[in-house]
C-alpha cells in the first residue's frame, strides 16, 4: 500500500477496500480483477495505482490495519491476550469469513509474521503483557510462536464457521496453558 493521510487518498483506500470484499462476497478472489475493483468503486485505474500496487496489496492492507488494531489493544494491555485474540476475529468475521472461503487465511498469518516483529521493535508500550515474559529472550521466535500458536486456533475456528462460543475455546486454551505451567514435560 502506497502510504498517504491525504483526506482524499484516505477515502479512495476505503472506497477500494469496500469494493474488494463486496467482489469477494460475490465471486472467487482469484477471478476478481483490478478492473471489476475499479467499476465497482467507481474510480479512475490512476486512483487504484496511487494507493496500491495490486488487488493483493487491498487485502494486504486490510489485514495489517486490523492486526495493527489488535496489537495496540494487547500492547496497551487494555484486556486479557485471549479474550482480545477472539474480541479482534468477532469484530472481522466478515473479512476471516470471506478469507476462508476463498483458502486465504494463510494471509493473516503472513502479516502477523511480518508486522509483529516490527511493531514490537519501534512501538512495544511499557504496559505490553509480554515484555517480562519476553525479557532476555529473542522476541522474533517467541513472536513466530504466539502468532503460530494464535493463529491455528483462531484459524479452527474460523475453518468451524465460528460457530463455538469463543468464551469455551478461549477456556480450552487457558486450561491447557495452566496445565502446560503446572507439568514440565521435561522443559
Amino acid at each position: 500500500m502506497i502510504e498517504s493521510n491525504n483526506p482524499s487518498a484516505v477515502r479512495s483506500k476505503i472506497e477500494i477496500t469496500q469494493a474488494l470484499l463486496k467482489l469477494m462476497e460475490e465471486y472467487p478472489y482469484s477471478e476478481i480483477t483490478v478492473k471489476q475493483i475499479i467499476l465497482t468503486a467507481s474510480l479512475a485505474r490512476k486512483t487504484f495505482y496511487r494507493n496500491f500496487e495490486s488487488k493483493d496489496d487491498v487485502l494486504c492492507s486490510l489485514i495489517k490495519k486490523s492486526f495493527r488494531e489488535y496489537f495496540d489493544i494487547v500492547n496497551n494491555a487494555r484486556g486479557d491476550v485471549l479474550t482480545t485474540i477472539f474480541s479482534y476475529a468477532e469484530k472481522n468475521r466478515d473479512i476471516l469469513m470471506l478469507l476462508e472461503k476463498n483458502d486465504m487465511l494463510h494471509l493473516v498469518l503472513k502479516c502477523m509474521n511480518e508486522d509483529g516483529p516490527l511493531l514490537r521493535k519501534n512501538e512495544v508500550s511499557a504496559s505490553n503483557p509480554f515484555n517480562e515474559l519476553f525479557e532476555g529472550l529473542d522476541s522474533e521466535y517467541l513472536i513466530a510462536l504466539n502468532n503460530g500458536a494464535v493463529w491455528n486456533v483462531m484459524a479452527l475456528w474460523v475453518h468451524r464457521g465460528m460457530k463455538e462460543d469463543p468464551q469455551l475455546v478461549r477456556n480450552t486454551v487457558e486450561e491447557y496453558l495452566k496445565r502446560i505451567k503446572n507439568n514440565t514435560f521435561g522443559f
